[in-house]
Formats: C-alpha cells, structure tokens, sequence
C-alpha cells in the first residue's frame, strides 16, 4: 500500500519561507510525475507545481517564480521551496502523482502566511 506522509509546514509571516518534503513509500516514486498540491481553507484542492521523474517541472501561475519544486529519487522524496511567502498561500499541501493523484492521499502539512 502506497503512504505519502508530508511534513515541514508551519507559521510563517509574509515574504518568509519554507521548505516541504513528502516521503513516498514503495516504488512509485522514480516511475511517477509527482506534484504537490494545496487545499486552502473552504476551497476546492489545486495543483501548485508537478515534476516528472527526469526532472522537468511546470507551476501554477500564482507560485511561479516563487516555489520551486524538486525530488530526489534515491529517497523517494519530494520537495517543495516556498519563498516570498503571501497570505493567500495558506492551505494545507498534500503530495501525490501528477497531472491527475492516482494514490490516497495523505494528511497533508498546514501552511499559515501571517500577513
């Protein structure tokens, strides 16, 4: 069974950062386009950015320029750089496959951009 656990979320004000990690388990990792998404309070969840196993990524127009996405496939770990942080990018971020999750998703990690 595949579990994807995310971690590094946390209160941040304005224009700081922060860096997320999801840790895959089993195999689907170095065969998958992984992606991060966010689900911000009473809104539908959204594709943020996607990065396939060979490393080319593409972003949401609202993080581009500002996240950067990233992987490492010997840990089957995924990254997310988050930097010039707004408040709208309060959501909690889940990881899973792209373009489409394909897997259950996991409890995801809370981002909170004070203003």
């Amino acid at each position: 069974q595949v579990q994807l656990v995310e971690s590094g979320g946390g209160l941040v004000q304005a224009g700081g950062s922060l860096r997320l990690s999801c840790v895959a388990s089993g195999s689907i990792f170095s065969i998958n386009t992984m992606a991060w998404y966010r689900q911000p309070p009473g809104k539908q969840r959204e594709s943020v950015a996607t990065i396939t196993r060979r490393g080319i990524t593409d972003y949401a127009d609202s993080v581009k320029g500002r996240f950067t996405i990233s992987r490492d496939n010997s840990k089957n770990t995924l990254y997310l750089q988050m930097n010039s942080l707004k408040p709208e990018d309060t959501a909690v971020y889940y990881c899973n496959t792209g373009p489409s999750a394909i897997y259950e998703w996991g409890k995801g990690t809370l981002v909170t951009v004070s203003s």
